[in-house]
């Protein structure tokens, strides 16, 4: 029984010749691109659940591509990257990708972080909910957000974020805690790319996001979401 479909995306053979090796050992059924426009054709016929995509390519980037990607389908996206800065990354949370993973990479690394992925995407599936917060309205059943009459495209690990957040209203959330429950069981130090995630989606429900009303920061400690959640 397969795992899930993952297609990988990335103009180094070696690269490709890995992960089909590793991800097929693994259970995974898998496919490859070495373009990003070859990416995009297999994506509508292999219908992965999952891509890695390479955010350095020749022609179309992995940027470029993640924003194609999110404009049609809602599967998890990891990007591979030899960038670790906060700038690289606050662009590819706007495009779109889920999560990061440097190069070089350790295996296990990289399987652990595709098996959360996975094991997220299961997770929402789960009971949808529709709420109220002042002027945010989050149906996360149509998974749709609107600050007054404004209409908000959240990408899906920020509205995962933000449904964690919301769920624990009004309650200081560390950081370990904010990373392995919206990110798995495997993470829970990288601080700094949580705080990207939080910039990110401040960027786009605050009113005002440099004295936010909604997330706040706990110090050394994490965040807090402010408001009383109405259940519609």
């Amino acid at each position: 029984m397969s795992s899930g479909r993952v297609l990988v995306i990335d103009d180094e053979p070696q690269i490709r010749r890995i992960m089909r090796t590793t991800l097929s050992g693994a259970g995974f059924e898998v496919d490859d691109a070495r373009t990003a426009e070859e990416g995009l054709e297999k994506i509508r016929v292999f219908r992965p659940d999952l891509v890695l995509l390479d955010i350095n390519m020749p022609g179309m980037d992995g940027i470029t591509a993640c924003r194609a990607i999110r404009a049609d389908s809602d599967i998890a996206i990891i990007m591979l990257t030899v960038r670790n800065s906060e700038a690289d990354k606050v662009a590819a949370l706007d495009a779109g990708a889920d999560d990061f993973v440097t190069k070089p990479f350790s295996t296990p690394e990289l399987l652990a972080r595709i098996r959360a992925a996975f094991r997220r995407l299961q997770s929402a599936h789960s009971t949808p909910v529709r709420m109220r917060i002042g002027q945010l309205l989050v149906d996360f059943n149509s998974r749709t957000v609107s600050k007054g009459a404004e209409p908000i495209h959240l990408t899906p690990k920020e509205l995962e974020l933000l449904r964690y957040l919301i769920q624990h209203a009004n309650q200081v959330l560390p950081h370990r805690e904010l990373l392995q429950a919206v990110w798995g069981p495997d993470y829970g130090s990288e601080v700094d790319y949580l705080r990207a995630f939080i910039k990110s989606l401040r960027k786009k429900i605050e009113l005002n996001p440099e004295n936010p009303e909604y997330i706040t920061t706990e110090p050394w400690v994490g965040y807090r979401f402010n408001g009383q959640p109405e259940t519609l």
